[in-house]
């Protein structure tokens, strides 16, 4: 029996495409003001690679720059996500909310573990106010390693976690489920792959299938 849902955020709770390309031009217009970069924003290929955390994002839309000017197109990105969270452009998917009421009024408890940075979650949850029904938040940044499977394992450790499931849209969600001993559902929603999607044990298409999933 599932008792605990660990929800990954980008893709899966937040929709991040509705600020994304707004953060993005925007962290790129700083860089051509400081002749850093010349052309269009690499939106296509922060695509490919969304979901991993970001100084791997910028190591591979800035693999010529110096570490310094990576570490400043971080910080201003992030910055301007935040905004954007906060003057509400952004938006949570369809049923998100239904979804944790239907939890929570059945027992689960809910979690987030997120590539994301601790600020970013903190607007997003406070914007949304998400903390009526998530016990806690985590990032991939109170991890050493990085790795998404590591932030579940300490999930589970603070919480004495048993039985669970991790819902996510990407393979680093689905592996995470599986080197824990958890059941791997995947969403089939904007960031989503087919081949990493085949590997989950279950997949949806909109949240409240979880429902559906969680009976059977």
């Amino acid at each position: 029996m599932v008792q605990s849902i660990i929800f990954d955020m980008d893709g899966t709770l937040f929709q991040t495409d509705t600020i994304l390309e707004l953060s993005l031009d925007d962290a790129f217009e700083n860089l051509r003001a400081m002749d850093e970069w010349i052309g269009a924003t690499p939106l296509d290929a922060y695509r490919s690679i969304m979901g991993v955390p970001l100084p791997k994002v910028w190591e591979t839309l800035l693999p010529e720059h110096s570490i310094e000017v990576r570490e400043q197109t971080d910080a201003y990105f992030l910055e301007r996500l935040i905004e954007n969270i906060r003057t509400g452009k952004g938006a949570l998917y369809p049923n998100v909310k239904e979804t944790f009421e239907y939890l929570t009024a059945n027992d689960y408890s809910i979690y987030i573990a997120s590539n994301g940075l601790t600020a970013y979650l903190q607007a997003i949850v406070e914007h949304y106010r998400l903390d009526r029904w998530v016990t806690e938040t985590f990032s991939i940044q109170q991890i050493e390693t990085l790795d998404k499977g590591d932030l579940v394992g300490k999930i589970i450790g603070k919480y004495a976690i048993t039985n669970g499931a991790v819902v996510g849209d990407r393979l680093s969600d689905i592996n995470a489920a599986k080197d824990n001993g958890l059941v791997a559902i995947g969403c089939n929603f904007d960031f989503a792959q087919e081949d990493e999607l085949a590997q989950a044990d279950f997949v949806i298409n909109d949240m409240i299938e979880l429902k559906t999933v969680l009976s059977i």
